[in-house]
Protein backbone atom coordinates (compact mmCIF):
# COMPACT_ATOMS: atom_id res chain seq x y z
CA UNK A 1 0.00 0.00 0.00
CA UNK A 2 2.97 2.56 1.09
CA UNK A 3 4.11 2.25 -2.84
CA UNK A 4 1.02 2.97 -4.42
CA UNK A 5 0.91 6.01 -1.95
CA UNK A 6 3.88 6.92 -2.89
CA UNK A 7 3.13 6.85 -7.05
CA UNK A 8 -0.17 8.44 -6.74
CA UNK A 9 1.05 11.21 -4.34
CA UNK A 10 4.47 11.58 -6.85
CA UNK A 11 2.43 11.83 -9.45
CA UNK A 12 0.29 14.15 -8.63
CA UNK A 13 3.05 16.50 -7.10
CA UNK A 14 5.39 16.83 -10.24
CA UNK A 15 2.43 17.20 -12.67
CA UNK A 16 1.12 19.90 -10.38
CA UNK A 17 4.88 21.50 -10.04
CA UNK A 18 5.03 21.69 -14.07
CA UNK A 19 1.96 22.96 -14.54
CA UNK A 20 3.06 25.98 -12.29
CA UNK A 21 5.85 26.16 -14.56
CA UNK A 22 4.91 25.69 -17.72
CA UNK A 23 1.18 27.00 -18.12
CA UNK A 24 -0.03 30.76 -17.27
CA UNK A 25 -2.73 30.95 -15.03
CA UNK A 26 -6.20 31.38 -17.23
CA UNK A 27 -4.97 30.75 -20.50
CA UNK A 28 -5.62 26.85 -22.00
CA UNK A 29 -3.66 25.01 -24.00
CA UNK A 30 -5.55 22.24 -25.66
CA UNK A 31 -4.19 18.66 -25.71
CA UNK A 32 -6.82 17.14 -27.58
CA UNK A 33 -8.95 19.76 -29.51
CA UNK A 34 -12.45 19.97 -27.75
CA UNK A 35 -11.68 17.41 -25.39
CA UNK A 36 -8.99 17.75 -23.25
CA UNK A 37 -6.94 21.44 -22.34
CA UNK A 38 -4.47 22.16 -19.66
CA UNK A 39 -5.53 25.55 -17.67
CA UNK A 40 -3.99 26.32 -14.55
CA UNK A 41 -5.93 27.60 -11.81
CA UNK A 42 -5.38 27.84 -7.82
CA UNK A 43 -8.60 26.33 -5.97
CA UNK A 44 -9.53 27.51 -2.57
CA UNK A 45 -12.39 25.17 -2.27
CA UNK A 46 -13.10 21.54 -2.94
CA UNK A 47 -14.15 19.89 -6.70
CA UNK A 48 -17.20 21.73 -8.20
CA UNK A 49 -15.53 24.63 -6.43
CA UNK A 50 -17.79 24.23 -3.67
CA UNK A 51 -16.39 25.61 -0.26
CA UNK A 52 -14.60 28.29 -1.57
CA UNK A 53 -14.43 30.31 1.88
CA UNK A 54 -13.98 27.03 3.91
CA UNK A 55 -10.39 26.39 2.91
CA UNK A 56 -9.28 25.84 6.78
CA UNK A 57 -12.29 23.22 6.86
CA UNK A 58 -11.37 21.22 4.58
CA UNK A 59 -7.75 20.97 5.22
CA UNK A 60 -9.40 19.74 8.33
CA UNK A 61 -11.13 17.41 6.80
CA UNK A 62 -8.73 15.75 4.33
CA UNK A 63 -6.43 15.11 7.47
CA UNK A 64 -9.48 13.13 9.03
CA UNK A 65 -9.33 11.23 5.70
CA UNK A 66 -5.42 10.39 5.86
CA UNK A 67 -6.01 9.66 9.96
CA UNK A 68 -9.13 7.10 8.89
CA UNK A 69 -7.26 5.23 6.01
CA UNK A 70 -4.60 4.62 8.28
CA UNK A 71 -6.24 3.38 11.14
CA UNK A 72 -8.54 1.03 8.66
CA UNK A 73 -5.21 -0.21 6.67
CA UNK A 74 -3.92 -1.76 10.22
CA UNK A 75 -6.38 -4.22 9.75
CA UNK A 76 -5.36 -5.25 5.77
CA UNK A 77 -6.09 -8.41 4.63
CA UNK A 78 -6.63 -7.89 0.65
CA UNK A 79 -4.75 -6.81 -2.07
CA UNK A 80 -7.43 -5.10 -3.91
CA UNK A 81 -8.26 -2.93 -0.58
CA UNK A 82 -4.41 -2.16 -0.22
CA UNK A 83 -4.88 -1.05 -3.91
CA UNK A 84 -8.23 1.04 -3.13
CA UNK A 85 -6.73 2.61 0.15
CA UNK A 86 -3.58 3.33 -0.98
CA UNK A 87 -4.97 5.40 -3.96
CA UNK A 88 -7.43 7.12 -1.70
CA UNK A 89 -4.42 8.50 0.66
CA UNK A 90 -2.44 9.50 -2.51
CA UNK A 91 -4.75 11.46 -3.79
CA UNK A 92 -5.63 13.07 -0.43
CA UNK A 93 -2.24 13.87 0.84
CA UNK A 94 -1.87 15.07 -2.72
CA UNK A 95 -4.41 17.73 -2.17
CA UNK A 96 -3.68 18.49 1.36
CA UNK A 97 0.02 18.94 0.58
CA UNK A 98 -1.30 21.86 -1.55
CA UNK A 99 -3.34 22.81 1.45
CA UNK A 100 -0.69 23.20 3.51
CA UNK A 101 2.49 24.41 1.58
CA UNK A 102 1.02 26.58 -0.86
CA UNK A 103 0.03 30.42 -1.24
CA UNK A 104 -1.68 32.41 0.66
CA UNK A 105 -0.22 30.31 3.59
CA UNK A 106 -0.81 26.87 5.29
CA UNK A 107 -4.38 25.78 6.24
CA UNK A 108 -5.21 28.13 3.64
CA UNK A 109 -3.44 26.85 0.72
CA UNK A 110 -4.88 26.96 -2.87
CA UNK A 111 -5.26 23.58 -4.51
CA UNK A 112 -3.37 23.67 -8.21
CA UNK A 113 -5.56 22.08 -10.95
CA UNK A 114 -4.81 21.71 -14.25
CA UNK A 115 -6.95 19.56 -16.33
CA UNK A 116 -10.46 20.85 -17.88
CA UNK A 117 -12.77 18.39 -20.07
CA UNK A 118 -15.59 20.12 -21.70
CA UNK A 119 -18.38 21.25 -19.24
CA UNK A 120 -16.69 19.96 -16.05
CA UNK A 121 -14.78 21.69 -13.58
CA UNK A 122 -10.49 21.79 -14.14
CA UNK A 123 -9.10 18.56 -11.74
CA UNK A 124 -5.99 17.27 -10.83
CA UNK A 125 -4.43 13.77 -10.50
CA UNK A 126 -5.35 13.77 -7.07
CA UNK A 127 -9.01 14.01 -7.72
CA UNK A 128 -8.95 11.22 -10.28
CA UNK A 129 -7.70 9.12 -7.58
CA UNK A 130 -9.92 10.01 -4.90
CA UNK A 131 -12.86 9.29 -7.55
CA UNK A 132 -11.02 6.27 -8.60
CA UNK A 133 -10.56 4.93 -4.82
CA UNK A 134 -14.59 5.80 -4.45
CA UNK A 135 -16.01 3.69 -7.29
CA UNK A 136 -13.27 0.94 -5.88
CA UNK A 137 -14.63 1.20 -2.44
CA UNK A 138 -18.06 0.74 -3.96
CA UNK A 139 -17.54 -2.28 -5.91
CA UNK A 140 -15.36 -3.86 -3.32
CA UNK A 141 -18.63 -3.39 -1.19
CA UNK A 142 -20.92 -4.97 -3.07
CA UNK A 143 -18.87 -7.81 -3.81
CA UNK A 144 -18.81 -8.42 -0.11
CA UNK A 145 -14.86 -8.18 0.42
CA UNK A 146 -14.18 -7.26 3.90
CA UNK A 147 -10.96 -4.66 4.50
CA UNK A 148 -9.40 -7.83 6.54
CA UNK A 149 -9.65 -9.91 3.47
CA UNK A 150 -13.16 -11.88 4.66
CA UNK A 151 -15.62 -12.31 1.95
CA UNK A 152 -19.42 -12.25 2.67
CA UNK A 153 -21.39 -14.76 0.38
CA UNK A 154 -24.58 -14.32 -1.16
CA UNK A 155 -26.66 -15.99 1.76
CA UNK A 156 -24.87 -13.85 4.32
CA UNK A 157 -21.91 -16.21 5.42
CA UNK A 158 -18.44 -14.97 5.89
CA UNK A 159 -15.62 -16.80 4.53
CA UNK A 160 -12.08 -16.98 5.11
CA UNK A 161 -9.14 -14.15 4.82
CA UNK A 162 -7.95 -13.94 1.08
CA UNK A 163 -5.21 -11.69 0.31
CA UNK A 164 -6.63 -11.24 -3.31
CA UNK A 165 -10.16 -9.90 -2.56
CA UNK A 166 -11.55 -12.34 -4.70
CA UNK A 167 -14.50 -14.23 -4.03
CA UNK A 168 -13.76 -17.76 -2.66
CA UNK A 169 -16.46 -20.26 -4.08
CA UNK A 170 -15.08 -23.22 -2.56
CA UNK A 171 -15.25 -21.49 1.05
CA UNK A 172 -18.99 -20.23 0.47
CA UNK A 173 -20.14 -23.88 -0.55
CA UNK A 174 -18.64 -25.49 2.44
CA UNK A 175 -20.16 -23.14 5.11
CA UNK A 176 -23.06 -23.68 3.06
CA UNK A 177 -23.14 -26.87 3.35
CA UNK A 178 -21.89 -27.59 7.01
CA UNK A 179 -25.05 -25.37 7.95
CA UNK A 180 -27.24 -27.96 6.04
CA UNK A 181 -25.58 -30.26 7.43
CA UNK A 182 -26.53 -29.76 10.97
CA UNK A 183 -29.79 -28.80 9.50
CA UNK A 184 -30.97 -31.63 7.91
CA UNK A 185 -29.22 -35.08 9.42
CA UNK A 186 -28.93 -37.77 6.28
CA UNK A 187 -30.87 -41.07 6.88
CA UNK A 188 -29.44 -44.45 6.02
CA UNK A 189 -30.11 -47.86 6.60
CA UNK A 190 -27.79 -49.95 9.15
CA UNK A 191 -26.42 -53.34 7.96
CA UNK A 192 -29.42 -55.66 9.24
CA UNK A 193 -32.05 -53.36 7.31
CA UNK A 194 -32.98 -51.20 9.78
CA UNK A 195 -33.25 -47.40 9.61
CA UNK A 196 -30.05 -45.52 10.52
CA UNK A 197 -29.64 -41.93 11.16
CA UNK A 198 -26.63 -39.69 10.39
Amino acid sequence: MALVVLLVWGTDQVTKLLAVDRLVEGEPVPVVDGVLDLYLLYNPGAAFSLGTGATPLLTAFAVVVVVGVAVVARRLGSRAWALTLGVLMGGALGNLTDRLLREPGPLHGHVVDFLRLPRWPVFNVADIAVVTAAVLVVLLTLRGVGVDGSREGRDGTTGTPDTDGAPDVADARDARDARDGDAAPTEGHDDEGGPRRG
